[in-house]
């Protein structure tokens, strides 16, 4: 099923940056822990974390932070916002492969193609989709681009 998640976090590390973009993945994260119906079909509790979608969604925030910390890095074009946006679902699936495997049992092949390759066309699409977004918002809002800039560093890494 093609779900809004991956392009939402897509969206939040090209728009809001690293920092704030990670802290709004983690932010989501955590409402749909504690209850709220956020996740794809309307799950929502620790069922959503700990089901065979769990890696995936534990990545998000890490991937936003990801995603915006190498447009900080190359701030301008698609070319970067789209290789920037593919690290951070390569991050996810990193993640959400493994514990697929894990929670149903699966060689590692099988998770793969259940986890990645059946994704890959539908995430492939949202990645420019979300270039084209966050491109368009930039354009529109240069400030946001200055205020990104001024962003401070996340602990760890280096400028």
């Amino acid at each position: 099923p093609v779900t809004g998640q991956t392009l939402g976090i897509m969206l939040a590390g090209l728009v809001l940056g690293a920092v704030r973009g990670g802290l709004a993945a983690l932010v989501y994260v955590v409402l749909g822990a504690v209850g709220l119906p956020i996740f794809a079909s309307g799950a929502g509790g620790m069922g959503g974390i700990s089901g065979p979608s769990g890696g995936f969604i534990l990545a998000f925030p890490v991937a936003a932070l990801a995603i915006g910390l190498m447009v900080r890095r190359h701030m301008s074009g698609s070319v970067a916002f789209t290789a920037s946006v593919l690290g951070g679902i390569g991050l996810i699936y990193l993640a959400g492969v493994p514990w697929l495997a894990w929670r149903f049992g699966m060689g590692a092949e099988e998770a793969i193609l259940a986890g990645a390759v059946a994704f890959l066309p539908g995430d492939l699409l949202k990645a420019g989709l979300a270039t084209y977004i966050a491109l368009g918002v930039h354009r529109a809002y240069p400030a946001l681009r200055a205020d990104r800039a001024a962003e401070p560093e996340p602990a760890g890494s280096t400028a």
